[in-house]
């Protein structure tokens, strides 16, 4: 039996290596790591075990067992300011870890209470673009799932592709379109967090849409729903990609939520999930292009109805 496999080396063209299977376990390069069978098990072991150290960490240092988590995004972190805030973690502190490289994101994980219930949030996200793999961007997810919690509320700041849709909006998301280059369930699965092939049928929580809505209309603020769609970033699209998004369903496009999600319901976790339109996408109204700061700005002008709502549905649990 041969197995192909493409390598790139710094020195080095890509091109094809083929070698018998037995060879997996003596092959080296200067230029190349050494390969083994065992190495794919190794780094799946050491992965829950990472989980398991980190919420370990985490659960001796808080004393907390969260029935919710949140994820705020970019210029999202105010809703901080409703949480009684019990222990605040920077990022850098907690074991295996990544640290949050863009601006608005605060880097902190906030444990406290919110409407009577135990909540952690995490103040910043990680995202595919910086660098990080999808397993690590999903990280804190496992981490949370361990720690206890049931139901994941996000939020994010998005680009509207939708016509009607007007800069400032909040957009209950009722599904989602990965376009990202990867699955964060790529790899061998670990069996005691989820299944081979999760079911995503219903990967954002109807009953919660459905209260979220009628939150929103009782306090009477526009909330539109739509479908997000995820890509790699770290660029914005380009006019023929925005068109390319609506053609294919998507009412809203952003850089984050997808790879969380996903890992969540691989682990059961019942999810919500609100974009802030921060900007169009169509040509004919974009009046300048889209800069970072435009988009914190917005998402902190929206964040009070967005907290409002959040705080409800949590009430609710």
């Amino acid at each position: 039996m041969q197995i192909f496999c493409y390598f790139r080396a710094l020195k080095l063209p890509q091109h094809i290596l083929t070698f018998k299977l037995s060879d997996i376990q003596t092959f080296r390069h200067s230029d190349f790591q050494t390969f083994r069978l065992s190495d794919f098990q190794t780094n799946y072991k050491s992965m829950i075990e990472k989980i398991r150290d980190t919420a370990g960490y985490l659960a001796d240092k808080t004393g907390f067992k969260p029935e919710a988590a949140i994820i705020l995004g970019s210029g999202l972190g105010g809703l901080v300011n409703a949480i009684d805030v019990r222990h605040r973690i920077d990022y850098g502190q907690i074991p295996n870890f990544p640290t949050s490289t863009v601006e608005g994101h605060a880097g902190k994980l906030i444990f406290g209470l919110l409407e009577g219930k135990e909540v952690v949030a995490m103040q910043g996200r990680f995202h595919y673009y910086e660098g990080y793999t999808m397993q690590q961007v999903t990280f804190p997810v496992r981490v949370m799932k361990l720690l206890g919690i049931k139901t994941m509320f996000l939020s994010n700041a998005a680009g509207g592709l939708n016509p009607s849709f007007e800069v400032g909006d909040l957009m209950i998301i009722r599904d989602h379109i990965n376009m990202f280059p990867e699955n964060p369930l790529r790899g061998a699965n670990i069996d005691e967090l989820g299944p081979r092939f999760p079911e995503m049928g219903e990967t954002y929580s109807r009953h919660l849409i459905s209260k979220a809505r009628r939150i929103a209309v009782e306090n009477h603020i526009k909330a539109q729903s739509g479908v997000y769609i995820g890509s790699p970033g770290p660029t914005l699209e380009t006019p023929a990609e925005y068109r390319m998004f609506r053609i294919l369903g998507a009412d809203a496009t952003g850089m984050s939520t997808v790879p969380e999600v996903i890992v969540a319901r691989h682990m059961d976790i019942t999810c919500f999930g609100i974009s802030v339109i921060t900007n169009l996408t169509e040509a004919s109204r974009m009046e300048k292009p889209t800069t970072h700061d435009e988009v914190q700005n917005v998402a902190e002008q929206a964040e009070p109805n967005m907290t409002l709502i959040f705080r409800e549905l949590i009430k609710g649990l």
